[in-house]
């Protein structure tokens, strides 16, 4: 519940720990740093710079005071470099595993990149978590696991065949965590993220999430183009969900084993219904789009629909979206309007 959310985040005011964010320079990373920086816990970030940017870590900076910003410390590296994972975790009690490449097209194109940075780099964390002794590793896992498996809700214990090299990643993430829980009674979460947006989402680039792009594009009166008829719906779950649900998976109670989880709304937009939430959002800031959207091709390796189970994490965490898709698309617009002008200056 909501009211368990702030209490355990009350205990962690009172008790400060020491975390690892990897990928703290990305969307979801430094979501992770402005909300643990503003619990006053001391923070160590990880990041090589492939996809964050270095605006995120300067924007986090001046949401939070001068004194939490020096509870936080930057370590510029890659989890593919052993050394590096290393060196980041030197006392540190909570692992947020956020590092990764990912995109189901950029997978298409570089499968081997995806590979080294999702997998690879995947198990140099994991393993240096397990002989670091902390107390727990969270991770990222992706809606992308479940694959072909043709039922709605998605729920965490069937999954079907991957459909893309990124997908296959991600399950060896979930493999490698469960056989680290048998051999080595290391126990972790994975948190099976689905269609994630808020502020700090960049909209522009080949790999560009659909809710950040469409936003930019309507808000500079460009034309939308939808993969398929506009019937495919998404999960689409607010920022704010994520970062309480690795918080809470962070310092619930150690699990039994290696435990996986659905972090989403439960409910589900088409693409259509989409546009017109974005558009109405946009109108109540001021800024009025008329165009009607434009249609290609079905992307490959995508899935028609996907809708999560969400009660598993209700259950064992305590989790509760405090925003669904309305209120998070409210919630993100002031940002998109102030950033989009300096985003496109600064690319």
């Amino acid at each position: 519940m909501l009211n368990d959310y702030a209490t355990k985040c009350e205990a962690l005011k009172a008790n400060p720990a020491v975390w690892l964010i990897t990928g703290v320079a990305g969307f979801i990373g430094s979501n992770l740093l402005e909300a643990l920086l503003k619990l006053n816990q001391k923070v160590v970030g990880m990041d090589n710079f492939s996809t964050g940017q270095v605006r995120n870590l300067e924007e986090v900076r001046a949401s939070v005071s001068e004194q939490q910003w020096q509870a936080f410390r930057f370590y510029e590296g890659d989890i593919r470099d052993r050394e590096a994972c290393e060196h980041a975790i030197a006392d540190v009690d909570y692992i947020l595993h956020q590092a990764a490449l990912g995109s189901v097209s950029r997978s298409l194109e570089d499968p081997i990149s995806s590979h080294q940075v999702n997998v690879d780099g995947f198990l140099n964390m994991l393993d240096v978590a397990r002989k670091a002794k902390v107390k727990r590793f969270v991770y990222a896992a992706s809606s992308s696991t479940y694959g072909d498996h043709p039922a709605l809700p998605k729920v965490e214990e069937h999954i079907g065949r991957p459909l893309s090299p990124y997908a296959v990643t991600k399950y060896v993430n979930e493999l490698y965590a469960e056989i680290y829980s048998r051999c080595y009674a290391f126990n972790s979460i994975g948190l099976r993220y689905f269609n994630v947006f808020g502020p700090r989402q960049d909209p522009f680039g080949a790999y560009a999430a659909v809710i950040p792009k469409w936003i930019a594009t309507m808000i500079r009166g460009e034309k939308i183009v939808i993969n398929g008829d506009g019937s495919t719906s998404r999960d689409f779950c607010f920022i704010e969900n994520v970062v309480q649900a690795n918080l809470l998976a962070a310092v619930s109670a150690p699990p039994s084993s290696s435990e996986v989880y659905n972090v989403a709304l439960g409910n589900r937009a088409t693409l259509h219904e989409l546009f017109n939430s974005i558009r109405g959002v946009l109108s109540e800031f001021g800024v009025i789009y008329n165009q009607a959207p434009s249609y290609r091709d079905f992307r490959s390796g995508d899935v028609m629909h996907s809708q999560a189970d969400i009660s598993k994490a209700i259950n064992a965490l305590g989790y509760r979206p405090s925003h669904h898709l309305l209120a998070g698309l409210q919630a993100a617009m002031p940002w998109y309007l102030d950033n989009l002008k300096q985003m496109v200056e600064t690319r």
